[in-house]
């Protein structure tokens, strides 16, 4: 990868001025700052800003580079490997806390029908339930955990007006213990009909370390899930389903696999839309999805899963509503955290927060939530009848 991101500075640096891949060089980045405070633990405090920055160029016809640099500094000046603690630029300084995320360069029209993507690079939706590498927005991510994971691999593209398949095998990433395992995937979506789409994937996950799927590392561990959403002009609903395997074989089956299954609908009624979702869970399926509901449990849970089993056997429901005026956001939601077999009394959780779109590409944010704690795994790791947490921040898109 030094090699490709060398290559790739190199050839932007010799080419004159008056050369066309210099007209075809733009930057690209974001930068998120973003302030918070709580009255418990399971409130991260402090104030942090992150930089994502880069370059973008199409080299030659249907061939393009990226590479984007990634900076994340805590305020109070507790750096934990990720904050300036002075204006040294040098190994021990502000250059040392700089990561690579991604330099990858794609391959478009190849064969005239597929896109291949080589390099390290960002995979998956933000908003996926299993399976999400790249910069997390938000709360949690923002200002718990600077780190973004990345994949280092080759991912290969076909997609016309009916399907799309993508194929995947990559290194996992993690610029705090490098590289964790493999990865191998495939994705394929459906356009059943005009409202009609359909989604079905499965990955293995082979010799992961840092992130096993089990408690004790299996030759073949994974899951598999399909996903179907009926997308008409202002209703939204949709339905998924994922199962996970762990064995000496691919897709083995015992009596306690893990799975899940998710429910969303909204319906838009132009200024308002409501909204409804309801998650259930048994056991672990994954440790790599962006699912993290709300400002305040699962915000602080859901990314811990590698190490805390509070959220992977349970029940979650969601109801909540946005109201749009002119260039602001406002979106009231309810939640309930509990197990799966409600042994215990749910954890309610009520967020407002606001979003101001300035333009197309700079965003204000403002929340506040409020969890009563009930019973169960949460009461014992909480220790506290209720949790706060507050927050402003702004984000930059460019």
């Amino acid at each position: 990868m030094k090699k490709l991101l060398g290559l790739f500075l190199a050839m932007a640096m010799s080419f004159p001025a008056g050369a066309a891949i210099v007209d075809n060089v733009e930057a690209i980045g974001r930068i998120d700052v973003l302030a918070a405070d709580g009255n418990h633990d399971l409130a991260a405090t402090g104030s942090v800003s992150r930089v994502l920055a880069g370059l973008s160029a199409n080299l030659t016809e249907d061939v393009k580079a990226n590479v984007l640099f990634g900076y994340s500094a805590i305020w109070n000046g507790d750096t934990s490997g990720r904050s300036i603690s002075s204006d040294n630029l040098a190994s021990d300084g502000y250059l040392e806390n700089i990561s690579l995320l991604s330099a990858n360069v794609v391959l478009s029209n190849l064969f005239d029908c597929f896109e291949l993507t080589l390099g390290r690079q960002f995979y998956g939706e933000e908003d996926s339930t299993v399976l999400y590498f790249g910069p997390k927005s938000g709360y949690f991510s923002v200002l718990r955990n600077g780190a973004i994971e990345s994949l280092e691999g080759a991912k290969l593209t076909y997609a016309d007006d009916f399907k799309s398949v993508t194929i995947l095998a990559a290194k996992l990433l993690n610029p705090v213990v490098n590289t964790t395992g493999d990865l191998f995937g495939v994705d394929i979506g459906l356009s059943l009909a005009d409202n009609f789409k359909a989604q079905v994937y499965g990955y293995s996950f082979h010799n992961v370390d840092a992130f096993n799927m089990t408690a004790n590392a299996q030759k073949y561990e994974g899951f598999y899930g399909a996903k179907l959403s009926y997308l008409p002009e202002a209703f939204v609903l949709s339905l998924e389903a994922a199962r996970g395997f762990a064995g000496s074989h691919m897709l083995e089956e015992v009596h306690d696999n893990p799975w899940f299954v998710k429910m969303d609908a909204s319906f838009n009624m132009d200024a308002f839309t409501p909204r409804a979702a309801f998650f259930y869970q048994k056991g672990e399926i994954t440790t790599f999805g962006a699912y993290t509901p709300g400002l305040v449990i699962s915000k602080y849970w859901m990314p811990q899963l590698r190490s805390s089993s509070v959220l992977a056997d349970s029940r979650i429901f969601n109801v909540g509503v946005d109201y749009n005026l002119n260039k602001f956001t406002f979106a009231l939601d309810g939640f309930a955290f509990q197990d799966r077999n409600a042994q215990s009394s749910a954890t309610l959780e009520a967020d407002l927060t606001a979003n101001y779109q300035h333009n197309e590409s700079v965003a204000l944010f403002a929340g506040i939530g409020y969890a009563k704690i009930g019973g169960g795994e949460i009461d014992r790791r909480v220790g506290s009848s209720d949790a706060m947490v507050y927050q402003l921040g702004t984000t930059i898109n460019f």
